[in-house]
């Protein structure tokens, strides 16, 4: 779902910042801004039994609130075909969003950076809004979004749809969670379900596991930090690292009952992300809990 150019920074601390330790570049991939891979020819893809042959090359808009078992390789195609199943069987996938693309779009190339453009304002709003959590919650939830549009050949014959799937789990995962009967609702609430909050296992923030905080993990992240608004101008690497770390220190401090000393990291997005709507940096305490 979501834009990832990170760079993530831990840092032992009291009080005042006294020490920073190494930083740590991570690049995760983005599903919402490229088309990921090629689509199989529609010969291979009826030949699979989880591919279902009357969507392979489908013109009309998807059925909203789906159902699929799909996995962390086909959200990288542009086109999907995996058959629905009942949403009260195990699936790992919903449909949440679906329409027609916009007229500006009728004409575009099938790879035109637009759509991507398109999709990551159009899924990202919904996603928030059919999650229930506001930006902060979404930003921190294993929780992702991938978006299909028609097959190639579908697209030669006119068609012009779009399709957002929540899927369970985040970004460069290798594989995803089940999902329950439905998703919508899942971060409504001043502290959602750990079973999808985000939380990481391993010594440091950046290259670490990314898991749910139901399961084992070393790191939690525990807020987020607005760097800007809508219109405002991408400020720059050095500021935007700073103000992060300044915020996270004081912000862990408090979500730790400021000890004197703690461990915590910080996650801040480059340009690239700023540029498709993301104005926030994430902060983790280092904590079991």
């Amino acid at each position: 779902m979501r834009l990832r150019a990170a760079r993530a920074l831990v840092v032992r601390t009291a009080r005042t910042v006294r020490a920073a330790a190494l930083l740590l570049a991570c690049a995760v991939a983005a599903v919402g801004l490229s088309a990921c891979g090629a689509l199989a020819g529609a010969g291979e893809e009826t030949a699979d039994p989880d591919v279902d042959p009357a969507q392979v090359d489908a013109v009309e808009v998807p059925e909203l609130g789906a159902c699929r078992v799909l996995t962390p390789d086909d959200v990288q195609r542009p086109s999907d075909a995996t058959r629905t199943v009942p949403c009260s069987e195990t699936h790992t996938a919903e449909t949440f969003a679906v329409g027609p693309l916009p007229g500006t779009l009728a004409d575009a190339a099938y790879d035109d950076r637009r759509l991507g453009q398109f999709a990551y304002d159009t899924c990202g709003k919904a996603f928030t809004a059919f999650l229930g959590g506001d930006e902060s919650a979404v930003l921190r939830s294993v929780l992702s979004w991938a978006w299909f549009r028609p097959s190639p050949q579908a697209w030669e014959d006119g068609a012009r749809w779009y399709r957002c799937d929540v899927v369970g789990g985040p970004d460069g995962t290798d594989r995803y969670a089940p999902l329950p009967t439905t998703a919508r609702g899942l971060l409504r609430g001043q502290r959602p379900d750990d079973r999808w909050t985000v939380c990481a296992a391993g010594p440091v923030v950046a290259g670490s596991e990314k898991v749910a905080c139901s399961e084992p993990h070393d790191w939690r992240a525990v807020t987020t930090v607005k760097l800007g608004d809508a219109d405002d101008d991408y400020p720059g690497d050095r500021l935007v690292e700073v103000r992060t770390r300044d915020f996270c220190s004081d912000s862990v401090g408090a979500f730790l009952g400021y000890p004197l000393d703690f461990d915590f990291g910080y996650t801040w997005f480059g340009q690239g992300e700023w540029e498709a709507g993301n104005r926030r940096s994430i902060c983790w305490a280092k904590t079991p809990r």
